[in-house]
C-alpha cells in the first residue's frame, strides 16, 4: 500500500486514477482546485480544495500525509483555448507543476507520474507513432506538456527524481459502473459530443472535413479507455516503487478509428439517429493519429481491457445516460 497526492484529482482522468487507487487499496489525498473537477467525483474525505500554486498548502500537505509518490492531472488541455489564452496555459500547465516538483524536493519525494500528451509529437512523420517519433509540437498546450516533460529530466540529473510520462491519445469511455465520468464545460471531444446528440442536447455532429486520405475520408484517431489509462498509471508507480528508471510511454490502442466509425457505433450503441453534417477541415487537424503503445506492453504488461470502440461507448453512454446534465443531476 503506497501514499499518494493525485493533483487535479476531481477532473475526468484524475477521478478514475482516484477511484483505481482506492479500489486497490491505496491511501489518496486529491488535490484540485475544482475550477475545471468535480467533487462529485472523488470520495469526499480524500478531496483538499486547494491552488497547486499555494506552496504553503503543498508544504503542509507533504509534511501530514507522508506522500510516496505524486501523480499530476491538473493541466488544462483545449487546444484551440490554449493558442489564445497561452499565459494561463503555460502558468498552469507548467509554473504550477515548477512549484509541486519544488516542494516535492524538499519533502524527499522523488516519485513522479506526468500526464502527458500526444500533443507534444506535433505534426506526425510517420505511423504508428512511437515514443522516438520526434517532439515538434504545434500549439501552446503541447509546448506547456513537452517544457515540464524536460524540466523532469533536469530535475533528475539535479537531485535524483524518477518520473514516469504517460503520453496520451484519445482518451474516452466512463467508469463501467456508470458513476463516474466525462463532464466538460465547454465539451470539445468527439464522444460526449455524439452522445449528446443521442440525448437531445444537440441537433447534429459536425464532420470536420470528408476528404481525408483515409478509407473513408474522415479523420482516424486512437482511442483508448479511461479505466485502462489508469490501470497504466498503477503499472507505472509500481514501476518506480521497484525502483525502476525514468520513462516515456505513448498510451493507445494501436488501431484507429475513424469520425465516421465511431459514428456508426454509437448509432447502434444507443439506438439514436445521430445526424452528422458535413464541415470544412479545422486548421492544423492531421489525416491520422494512432500510437505504437509496444514499449508500455513489453516493459511493463500493460495492453488494454476496453479495446473496441464500441466498449468505450458503452461506458460513456452509460454514465451520460443516468447522468444527462454531468455532475449537476446525481
Amino acid at each position: 500500500m503506497a501514499n499518494y497526492l493525485v493533483v487535479g484529482g476531481a477532473g475526468y482522468i484524475g477521478s478514475h486514477m482516484v477511484r483505481t487507487l482506492i479500489e486497490r487499496g491505496h491511501q489518496v489525498t486529491v488535490l484540485d482546485d475544482l475550477s475545471r473537477g468535480h467533487a462529485a467525483s472523488v470520495p469526499a474525505e480524500v478531496l483538499v480544495k486547494g491552488d497547486l500554486g499555494n506552496r504553503a498548502l503543498l508544504d503542509e500537505l507533504f509534511s501530514q500525509r507522508s506522500i510516496d509518490c505524486v501523480m499530476h492531472f491538473a493541466a488544462f488541455s483545449l487546444v484551440g483555448e490554449s493558442v489564445d489564452e497561452p499565459l494561463a496555459y503555460y502558468r498552469n500547465n507548467t509554473a504550477r507543476p515548477v512549484e509541486l516538483l519544488d516542494a516535492m524536493k524538499h519533502a524527499g519525494v522523488d516519485r513522479f507520474i506526468f500526464s502527458s500528451t500526444a500533443a507534444t509529437y506535433g505534426e506526425p512523420v510517420r505511423l504508428p507513432i512511437d515514443e522516438d517519433h520526434p517532439t515538434a509540437p504545434t500549439n501552446p498546450y503541447g509546448r506547456s506538456k513537452r517544457f515540464v516533460e524536460h524540466i523532469l529530466d533536469d530535475c533528475e540529473v539535479a537531485w535524483g527524481l524518477r518520473s514516469v510520462r504517460l503520453r496520451y491519445f484519445n482518451a474516452a469511455g466512463a467508469h463501467p459502473k456508470g458513476d463516474i465520468g466525462e463532464d466538460h464545460s465547454p465539451e470539445s471531444h468527439l464522444v460526449p459530443l455524439l452522445l449528446q446528440v443521442a440525448l437531445g442536447q444537440r441537433d447534429e455532429i459536425s464532420i470536420f472535413g470528408t476528404d481525408w486520405d483515409t478509407r473513408d475520408g474522415t479523420c482516424i484517431r486512437d482511442y483508448v479507455h479511461i479505466c485502462d489509462l489508469a490501470r497504466a498509471h498503477v503499472l507505472a508507480a509500481e514501476h518506480l516503487a521497484d525502483g525502476g528508471e525514468t520513462r516515456t510511454f505513448n498510451l493507445g490502442c494501436e488501431e484507429g478509428t475513424s469520425v465516421r466509425e465511431m459514428i456508426d457505433v454509437t448509432r447502434q450503441v444507443t439506438g439514436h439517429t445521430i445526424p452528422a453534417v458535413d464541415a470544412p477541415r479545422r486548421p492544423g487537424d492531421p489525416a491520422r493519429l494512432v500510437a505504437s503503445s509496444a514499449r508500455i506492453r513489453a516493459e511493463l504488461g500493460w495492453a488494454p481491457e476496453f479495446d473496441s470502440p464500441e466498449q468505450i461507448i458503452r461506458t460513456a453512454w452509460r454514465w451520460h445516460e443516468s447522468h444527462p446534465q454531468g455532475y449537476a443531476t446525481p
